[in-house]
C-alpha cells in the first residue's frame, strides 16, 4: 500500500519510524530486535536511512578518471524485503542523489520495483563524499531531480530507450524543513523548493526533527499559503543524552528550545536527561494530537526503547 494511501485511510493516530541498517559487516539481529520491539504498536510504514556512499575519484593514466564507490551501510534493499514480506509493514527506502548516478539511482529502482517494494523517500543527502574534478551530469544534483526520474518510471519512461518498458509504481515522499535546510538563503526559498518537489509528482513530506511545536505549526501555515497541499507529517526525535543538545543543532541544523537545553544542563546524568527528553516527547506528542495531527514520525534509528516508553505514556491503540 502507497503511504499516501495509508494516511488518507487511517482514521486513528498513528506512529511511523526510521531505522538505519547495520554497518558494514554489523548484527541484522539488531534490526530485527528493534522492529520487533515495536510491534505492539503497530507502525504504519517504516522509513530506512541510507548515506550517500565515500566517492573516489582516481585519475588515470591516459587523463581520465575512475569512480570507486564504497558504502558504509549496505543492506537497504534486503531490509526492505524482510519489513514487507516478515513482517507486513510498508517500507520506505530511502534515494539520495549524492554518491549515486543517475543509472545507478534506476537500477535500484527497478530492484526495489521487483521486491514489490511501493514506496521512497526522495532525499538529496549530504555532501560528504568527493566531488568529481569535471562537472558530472550523471548525477541527480537536487531531490526534484530524483522526484522527476521515479516519477518518469512511474510512466514507463527509463533513461533509454526500451521496448514494452514497464511503469512502476512509486509513491514518493520528500523531506520538509521548519527551520528551512541548511543550504536555503531562507525558508521562503525552501518552501518554494518543497512546492516544486509536490509539483514534480511528491505525494507527502516528512519534516526534519524539531524541538518547538511552534515551529511546526507556522512552517505548515506558510507552506500551505505558498500552495503547498500535500500531508505534512512531523518528525520528532527523544532526546536521550546530554551531548545530543550540542551533536544534534550540528548534524542536522536545527536548534532546541532553550527551557530544553536548560533543563538537560542542569540534569545529574543521562538518566536524568533522558527522562526529560521522554517527557519533553509527550508534551510535543499530546500538543501535535490536539492539533489533529494522525502521523507521528520518530526517528529511533535502532534504540527504540525510549519510543516504547512514550507509546506506553500515550495509549495510542
Amino acid at each position: 500500500m502507497h503511504v499516501a494511501e495509508i494516511l488518507a485511510r487511517e482514521p486513528g493516530p498513528f506512529i511511523s519510524v526510521e531505522i538505519i541498517p547495520p554497518r558494514r559487516g554489523g548484527r541484522i539481529q539488531q534490526v530485527y530486535d528493534a522492529i520487533e520491539s515495536l510491534l505492539p504498536y503497530r507502525p504504519r510504514y517504516i522509513n530506512i536511512t541510507s548515506h550517500a556512499a565515500e566517492v573516489i575519484w582516481q585519475e588515470q593514466p591516459d587523463g581520465t578518471f575512475r569512480r570507486r564507490v564504497k558504502r558504509r551501510s549496505p543492506g537497504t534493499f534486503g531490509l526492505c524485503a524482510v519489513i514487507k514480506y516478515k513482517y507486513d509493514i510498508e517500507p520506505v527506502p530511502h534515494l539520495l542523489c549524492h554518491g549515486f548516478t543517475r543509472e545507478e539511482t534506476e537500477d535500484a529502482l527497478i530492484e526495489l520495483h521487483y521486491l514489490g517494494v511501493e514506496n521512497v523517500l526522495a532525499l538529496q543527502g549530504e555532501e560528504k563524499y568527493a566531488r568529481p574534478p569535471r562537472p558530472d551530469r550523471t548525477v541527480n544534483q537536487y531531490a526534484v531531480e530524483l522526484v522527476e526520474q521515479i516519477i518518469a518510471l512511474n510512466h514507463g519512461r527509463y533513461l533509454d530507450e526500451l521496448t514494452d518498458a514497464q511503469p512502476t509504481h512509486f509513491c514518493v515522499g520528500v523531506a520538509a524543513y521548519p527551520e528551512k535546510h541548511y543550504q536555503a538563503p531562507n525558508l521562503a526559498f525552501d518552501i518554494a523548493n518543497l512546492k516544486r518537489k509536490q509539483d514534480a509528482g511528491a505525494s507527502y513530506a516528512i519534516t526534519q526533527m524539531f524541538f518547538d511545536n511552534q515551529l511546526y505549526y507556522s512552517f505548515v501555515e506558510k507552506a500551505r499559503a505558498a500552495g503547498v497541499h500535500i500531508p505534512l507529517i512531523p518528525g520528532l526525535k527523544i532526546l536521550t543524552r546530554r551531548e545530543q543538545i550540542h551533536s544534534l543543532p550540528r548534524s542536522f541544523h536545527i536548534s532546541l528550545p532553550e527551557e530544553l537545553t536548560t533543563a538537560v544542563l542542569e540534569a545529574q546524568d543521562d538518566r536524568e536527561v533522558a527522562e526529560i527528553g521522554l517527557e519533553w516527547a509527550y508534551r510535543q506528542a499530546t500538543d501535535l494530537l490536539n492539533h489533529g495531527v494522525r502521523n507521528l514520525h520518530f526517528y529511533t534509528m535502532l534504540y527504540t526503547r525510549p519510543l516504547i516508553r512514550l507509546m506506553e505514556k500515550l495509549k495510542l491503540d
